[in-house]
C-alpha cells in the first residue's frame, strides 16, 4: 500500500548545523604512524584538512537551496518512507527514467546528470533522448528516514520501485543505477518485466565480485587475470562492507556520535583510498561533504549500513539469471566488472569501458554517463 506523494522541501534547522560545529570542534583525534600516508586508512593530515573546510568553508545551506531547485516529494511504500525526486522533462514524449544510488552516495550525486537528461535540447542533445527521471533515496538513507523493520534489502527495494513508477502513473520506463544500485535497477527488470524497458548501469558488483576458484576456471586467461587482480584489490579494501554486512549497528554508534568519524567512514570509498595516487577522476570535495553531510543531519548513517545486512543473504544465494531485458553496462576507471560475468546474470546488449571517471562518474564524469544512457536507450527505440 502506497500513499498519495506530498511535496518536501530540505529545511535543517540551525540548531543542527551550530551541533555539528560544535561537535567538530572537540573532535579527539587518533594519533598515525609517521610516513604511513594512507597504507592503514584514512590519512590524518588529509582528513583534518578536509574536516576543516566543513567547519570554516563549507556552505551547507548553499548545497540545501541547490537540491531545492529540484521537485521533491516523499510517499509511504510497504511501511516505509521513501523520499524522491521527479524532475519531469519539458519533452512531452520524454522516456520515464528512475535513477538509483548506492553506498555512500545519496540523490546530491545526480545534480550534474538532472538537466541534461530531462533537457537535452538546452544542452546541446537531442530532445528524442529526454527523461522523465525519477530519483529515489534508498531505504534508510538519508530524507527516506532509517527504516524501521527487517528485510529492506534489494529485492524489497526494487519492489516498491516498481510500486512508485507505477503510482507515478508511469506504465513503461527505463531503468539505471551504480553501486547498490547496480543491483536495484537489473532486480526492478525481474520483479517488473513487463514494464521495464531496459536497465543501464555503471559499478556493476556483481560481476566483479570474488568468485570461487571453480567459477574464475571458467574464464578466458585475460579475465582470469583481472578476477584475480580485483581479489587481490578487494581484500584490502573490503573491510567497511564486512562490517556492515554483519555488525551494522555496531559501527552506527560511532557514525551516528562524531562527524569526523562519519566523514573518515565514507571517505575512504570516494577518494579509492588515496587520492594522491589514484588514477580516477577526483571528487569535488563540496561534493563529498555534501553526502556525508545528508547522512550526519539525518542520522541515517547506520540505518544506511543496514541494506548491506540485509543483502547479504540474498547475495549468498549466488548469481540470479538474466531476466531477458536488455542490459547496458558502463564501465569506468576502479570498476572491474567482467564481461562474461556479467552475461551470466543480464541480458547484455551494450558495454563500453572508460579511461576516465571512476566508481561515483554522475560525479567524475556526468557527460559521459549521460552520452552512456541517452546511447543505450535510443538504441533500444530504433533511433540512429
Amino acid at each position: 500500500m502506497a500513499s498519495e506523494p506530498r511535496p518536501f522541501r530540505i529545511d535543517i534547522p540551525e540548531a543542527d548545523l551550530m551541533d555539528l560545529a560544535e561537535r567538530l570542534d572537540r573532535t579527539r583525534w587518533p594519533d598515525e604512524l609517521p610516513g604511513a600516508g594512507w597504507s592503514y586508512g584514512v590519512n590524518r593530515t588529509w582528513l583534518r584538512d578536509l574536516a576543516d573546510y566543513w567547519r570554516e568553508g563549507y556552505d551547507w545551506r548553499a548545497h540545501e537551496a541547490a537540491l531545492n531547485t529540484h521537485p521533491q516529494f516523499t510517499t509511504e511504500i510497504d511501511g516505509q518512507n521513501i523520499h524522491f525526486l521527479h524532475v519531469r522533462s519539458p519533452e512531452p514524449d520524454a522516456t520515464p527514467l528512475i535513477i538509483t544510488h548506492g553506498w555512500p552516495s545519496t540523490i546530491a550525486d545526480f545534480q550534474a546528470i538532472l538537466e541534461p537528461l530531462t533537457d537535452p535540447r538546452a544542452h546541446g542533445g537531442d530532445p528524442a533522448d529526454a527523461f522523465h527521471v525519477v530519483a529515489p533515496s534508498l531505504p534508510g538513507y538519508a530524507f527516506s528516514g532509517p527504516t524501521r523493520e527487517r528485510g529492506w534489502g534489494i529485492n524489497r527495494t526494487a519492489r516498491a520501485w516498481a510500486q512508485l513508477m507505477s503510482d507515478l502513473g508511469y506504465e513503461h520506463y527505463a531503468a539505471q543505477g551504480g553501486d547498490f544500485g547496480s543491483l536495484i535497477a537489473p532486480e526492478l527488470g525481474r520483479v517488473a518485466g513487463e514494464r521495464v524497458i531496459g536497465v543501464h548501469v555503471n559499478a556493476l558488483a556483481f560481476a566483479a565480485w570474488p568468485m570461487s576458484p571453480d567459477e574464475r576456471d571458467t574464464l578466458g586467461q585475460a579475465d582470469r587475470e583481472r578476477a584475480l587482480d580485483h581479489e587481490r584489490w578487494w581484500h584490502g579494501r573490503s573491510g567497511y562492507m564486512h562490517e556492515m554486512s554483519t555488525r551494522p549497528q555496531t559501527i552506527a554508534y560511532a557514525l551516528n556520535d562524531s562527524p569526523a568519524g562519519q566523514l573518515a567512514w565514507n571517505l575512504e570509498w570516494f577518494v579509492d583510498y588515496d587520492p594522491t595516487a589514484t588514477k580516477h577522476t577526483a571528487i569535488d570535495r563540496d561534493a563529498i561533504l555534501t553526502d556525508v553531510t545528508i547522512f550526519w543531519l539525518t542520522k541515517t548513517a547506520g540505518s544506511a549500513a543496514r541494506l548491506y545486512f540485509e543483502a547479504a543473504a540474498e547475495l549468498s544465494a549466488g548469481r540470479p539469471s538474466p531476466s531477458g531485458i536488455p542490459t547496458a553496462v558502463a564501465n569506468f576507471p576502479g570498476d572491474n566488472a567482467i564481461q562474461d560475468l556479467a552475461k551470466r546474470s543480464h541480458a547484455v546488449t551494450h558495454w563500453r569501458e572508460y579511461d576516465r571517471g571512476g566508481h561515483f562518474p554522475a560525479l567524475q564524469a556526468p557527460e559521459l554517463l549521460v552520452a552512456d544512457i541517452r546511447e543505450f536507450f535510443r538504441s533500444l527505440a530504433g533511433k540512429p
